[in-house]
């Protein structure tokens, strides 16, 4: 097992109703007036909205709001935010919603917190991140695991790109889940949730040179856990027992639990984030679409990790390493066209692409060909290319 930091501040408060208990929880952390960021539609109709209002005026806290965040969410909104929270004096930041809501609710709090940085400059770290203003969280969507983890991501839509930041500062001060306020979702939203629940476990899981079992054993039971009751949270999006299940390895997947004491490789991430910069695709359905393609162009490198894969977490017994760990690779990209993600790229709803395209997107995955992907097997801009082109049809 290699040296490792753990730390993860973030208070969850899980359970029913536990959104009531918001405004005594931002009083806790030292906010005296919120801008709650929200992105619109459901969590104003299912009334969710009004009863925040209402738990932060019992509790005295003042408030102002910021709505409009959308999927893929944007540098601008997030930039216009923080100028606006600027502006209302708040000293707490409260995302009501999903990733795309968390992720722009942590730029809002870089922004307001630096006033006169360009958030983008923040976001590639041209200049350095000290200081922000405390987050917190009520979850909506179980997918992203932004909730409990240090990572954040934004569109900048004026040239094209979808980047991450990582920074300590993103870990939020408290999460809220209520299960409940998942069952509105559409039952694509949930699949791509748990889609992407599994690559934020997946991505950290196949490594190379693995000597950490503990981390093992968590992964694997949290890939187990929600493989079964997704199928059910796909048919029943009202089924609380299982939409726990998956509210809480949603915050576990991303919140490095999953990956302690080895390296990331969020290889097949830098493929999504490609793609759906580029055609704004759900986060979820873009790693679907590539990962069994990656799968089965770097397991050769490292058979035995995609057997041990597959016989934890899928009851393979096959014998042959290379056969087992194939089937392995088989029996996930059929998981996720059970529960209705798209598995190439004219399922994902963008066509065959050209040449162009391909190379294009490939450039984009890798920084301009700068850096190399993956660490079971080193991919260069050709290698994601031949990627991109296998999930071509």
């Amino acid at each position: 097992m290699q040296k490792f930091t753990y730390y993860t501040p973030t208070q969850v408060v899980f359970g029913k109703e536990t959104e009531l208990e918001a405004g005594k929880l931002i009083k806790k952390y030292g906010g005296t007036k919120a801008l709650i960021v929200y992105g619109g539609g459901s969590v104003v109709r299912s009334g969710l909205l009004n009863r925040v209002k209402d738990a932060l005026s019992e509790s005295g806290v003042a408030f102002a709001e910021w709505g409009g965040v959308k999927p893929n969410p944007r540098l601008s909104h997030a930039q216009a935010g923080a100028e606006y929270a600027i502006s209302e004096k708040v000293d707490f930041v409260l995302a009501v919603g999903g990733g795309s809501t968390i992720d722009t609710a942590k730029g809002i709090a870089h922004g307001a917190a630096n006033p006169g940085t360009d958030l983008w400059d923040i976001w590639t770290k041209k200049v350095p991140l000290e200081k922000s203003l405390p987050v917190g969280i009520i979850l909506t969507i179980s997918a992203a695991g932004s909730e409990m983890s240090d990572s954040a991501v934004l569109t900048n839509e004026e040239i094209g790109k979808k980047s991450r930041l990582g920074t300590v500062l993103n870990r939020p001060q408290f999460a809220i889940m209520n299960p409940e306020l998942t069952y509105t979702l559409p039952k694509y939203q949930i699949a791509c949730g748990i889609a992407d629940i599994m690559m934020h476990t997946l991505e950290r899981y196949f490594i190379p040179n693995q000597h950490n079992r503990m981390t093992d054993e968590i992964a694997e039971g949290l890939l187990r856990t929600v493989i079964d009751n997704g199928r059910i949270a796909v048919n029943d999006g009202a089924d609380y027992d299982a939409m726990s299940e998956i509210m809480w390895c949603g915050s576990l997947s991303h919140n490095d639990l999953t990956g302690l004491g080895r390296v990331k490789d969020f290889s097949v991430h830098k493929f999504g984030h490609a793609l759906s910069a580029k055609f704004d695709v759900a986060h979820g359905a873009s790693l679907t679409t590539i990962w069994g393609d990656w799968a089965n162009y770097v397991y050769e490198n490292d058979p035995e990790r995609f057997q041990h894969y597959g016989k934890a977490v899928w009851g393979i017994e096959t014998e042959d390493v290379k056969a087992a760990a194939r089937e392995a690779i088989e029996r996930t990209v059929s998981y996720f066209k059970e529960i209705g993600m798209p598995t190439c790229l004219s399922e994902l709803g963008v066509g065959i692409l050209d040449e162009e395209t391909l190379k294009k997107l490939s450039l984009d995955a890798t920084m301009g060909g700068t850096i190399e992907l993956s660490h079971i097997r080193k991919l260069n801009v050709q290698d994601v290319y031949q990627i991109f082109c296998m999930a071509n049809h």
